[in-house]
């Protein structure tokens, strides 16, 4: 049962992580797509926007992709948690924990479980296995 709670979670967290970069980059499932997530990167001071709404948001993408597939999953960890540091640093630091708030509380969250599945392991239900 453990193998299939590992898969759920990276399913769910892996997905969900990378439809919030296709959101960014490509304004699928009501993004702001490129133009609108550089204009906001650009607010909070990530200049030269578009570079870094590209970078957030194939980070995005490609680590919840890799969380997703059980594939490199010390990389997608790396990956994930270096969005939402960045992301809690740039936009919810100053609300506090709370994210009722706009606050941090979900970005250490996704950041704990991206870590927690590293450490265990992918579990055996991964897109690698099928190749083995």
């Amino acid at each position: 049962m453990s193998a299939l709670g590992l898969l759920l979670i990276r399913l769910v967290f892996g997905l969900t992580f990378a439809a919030h970069g296709a959101q960014k980059l490509f304004g699928w499932f009501d993004g702001d797509g490129m133009d609108g997530t550089a204009k906001f990167f650009e607010s909070v001071g990530l200049k030269p926007g578009r570079f870094h709404a590209a970078l957030g948001g194939l980070g995005e993408l490609v680590g919840g992709l890799l969380l997703a597939l059980g594939l490199w999953v010390p990389v997608a960890a790396v990956i994930i948690t270096a969005v939402m540091v960045m992301a809690i640093i740039k936009v919810h630091l100053d609300k506090g924990y709370w994210s009722t708030a706009g606050g941090w509380e979900y970005n250490l969250a996704i950041i704990t479980v991206a870590i927690g599945v590293a450490l265990i392991g992918p579990g055996p239900y991964t897109v690698a296995a099928l190749f083995r």
